[in-house]
């Protein structure tokens, strides 16, 4: 086993699942249960890992989807949205994937309209950064569009670490249950209420070896690096990403 953060490649395979379950978790965001032969042989090693969810916006994308060509050959390419697997359990033959219901979008649509037996096709993921258990403590730093990547990375981590989870929402109805083994403090930040940056300009970085997570609007997300570098937090162990663009889908990760 590795002691570096690693990534790790994987073969990139289509699969045609079948909506299992729908939970509400709150009111803006729903969980889809995917399942079907054709999800044995999926891996996810990284809490964050992506995988590409397909949409038909014309009869050529749905002819691309049912060849299983994504657009390879040149020819017509589905549209497609970045999700993150919350939870896989191939001996349960599941794959949950928490959608944000923000009214537009391919992906948003598909999840507010659907029930159990509808399909969905999905490919990836195409990688995995793998974050090996050598830190102490850890800093996640997201909106609604990171909460399953940061509640996997809590239900992956052992007891003996430290996390603190800044996490911004709509409103106080959307904060979410986040059980760990990790000693774990969260701080819900209301979007319209609360300036997420100078929260972050004021926030003691957690003690020890300390790993830093961003997944945040794009221009929030620069800027949060931007601040905890200035704060000491360590490049090499430290991951920011953007998860959407103000000027684009939500659901665009």
């Amino acid at each position: 086993m590795s002691d570096t953060i690693h990534r790790v490649n994987h073969e990139i395979k289509q699969r045609r699942l079948q909506v299992l379950r729908v939970t509400e978790l709150t009111p803006r965001m729903r969980r889809i249960t995917l399942g079907g032969p054709e999800l044995q042989g999926f891996v996810s090693l990284g809490s964050d890992d992506h995988v590409k969810l397909l949409f038909a916006m014309s009869a050529q994308e749905q002819a691309a989807i049912e060849a299983r060509n994504l657009g390879r050959d040149g020819g017509a390419r589905p549209t497609m949205r970045e999700y993150t697997p919350r939870r896989v359990d191939l001996a349960a033959g599941e794959l949950d994937i928490d959608f944000v219901l923000h009214g537009d979008g391919p992906a948003s649509t598909w999840a507010a309209q659907a029930v159990p037996g509808h399909e969905l096709n999905i490919a990836g993921p195409r990688a995995s950064m793998v974050v090996p258990d050598i830190f102490d403590s850890y800093l996640l730093i997201g909106d609604e569009t990171a909460i399953p990547a940061i509640a996997r990375r809590l239900d992956e981590l052992p007891a003996g670490r430290q996390v603190l989870a800044v996490i911004q929402v709509e409103d106080e109805q959307e904060r979410q249950p986040l059980p760990s083994k990790a000693q774990v403090e969260v701080i819900w930040v209301r979007r319209h209420d609360e300036d997420l940056l100078a929260l972050l300009e004021n926030l003691a970085l957690p003690q020890g070896k300390l790993y830093s997570w961003v997944a945040l609007e794009k221009t929030l997300t620069r800027q949060a690096k931007a601040l905890l570098l200035a704060k000491g937090a360590q490049e090499d162990a430290l991951k920011a990403a953007a998860y959407w663009r103000a000027d684009a889908s939500a659901d665009d990760e």
